[in-house]
């Protein structure tokens, strides 16, 4: 089933008098369950697409249909409640609060989602076990390496149950081994709960682990496999 998908998307910026078109005639479809990779280099428009797909950024024209919503036409206060119900966003910066620990992270994500409080507790140790963190729950940001800590921001993104989590070069922060030991375990995640995941990346090394790769150059989608 498609659960995300763009019309003819265009985005464009003014720079001064120069104008900039980040994406153009972006179509593109998402099977639910499953993980799609954007790819391209730096400045190719895949993170420019990643946020118009997840109602961080909304396009200069074109569509985005969401579970059979056009996201584009909602208003900021539509977005913004849709985005807190139905999408998780891991980035490369983890943005873990340093005072409190692994639990109380994704607790606090959680809590601002709207996610029922009696059943917070329980969820949060369901996700940080998920993600192979069940024993490190009680330790803060700085007690845990940066690849566990990036699987606490994953835990933290999926806790509330979103539809499809957003991924932004998720692990260009991480060495080779690491990279992959995050890569198979969101390929886990894909296949033992059904998530929906849609990742940037310029890593060719990750490419294996996908259902579908767009690959993005000067804005345009120039292939697909």
């Amino acid at each position: 089933m498609t659960i995300l998908q763009t019309e003819n998307v265009c985005r464009v910026f003014q720079a001064g008098k120069t104008t900039i078109q980040a994406l153009k005639n972006i179509n593109i479809a998402i099977e639910s369950g499953t993980l799609t990779m954007l790819r391209g280099r730096s400045g190719s428009g895949k993170t420019t697409l990643m946020n118009s797909l997840g109602a961080l950024d909304r396009p200069s024209s074109g569509k985005v249909i969401f579970d059979g919503r056009d996201i584009t036409a909602m208003s900021n206060a539509a977005r913004d409640r849709f985005r807190c119900r139905d999408i998780g966003f891991v980035f490369q910066s983890v943005a873990l609060i340093s005072t409190m620990s692994a639990i109380e992270n994704v607790d606090f994500g959680m809590r601002i989602s709207g996610y029922d409080a009696n059943k917070r507790y329980d969820r949060a140790v369901e996700c940080l076990n998920l993600v192979g963190l069940g024993k490190r729950m009680t330790h803060r940001p700085h007690e845990l390496s940066g690849g566990e800590q990036q699987r606490v921001a994953i835990a933290r993104a999926i806790a509330h149950t979103p539809k499809v989590l957003f991924a932004d070069e998720p692990t260009a922060e991480l060495d080779t081994a690491m990279a992959l030991q995050i890569m198979k375990m969101f390929r886990s995640l894909i296949d033992e709960t059904g998530l929906t995941l849609v990742m940037t990346t310029h890593d060719p090394n990750m490419m294996e682990l996908a259902d579908h790769v767009y690959t993005l150059e000067d804005g345009e989608i120039i292939d697909e496999r």
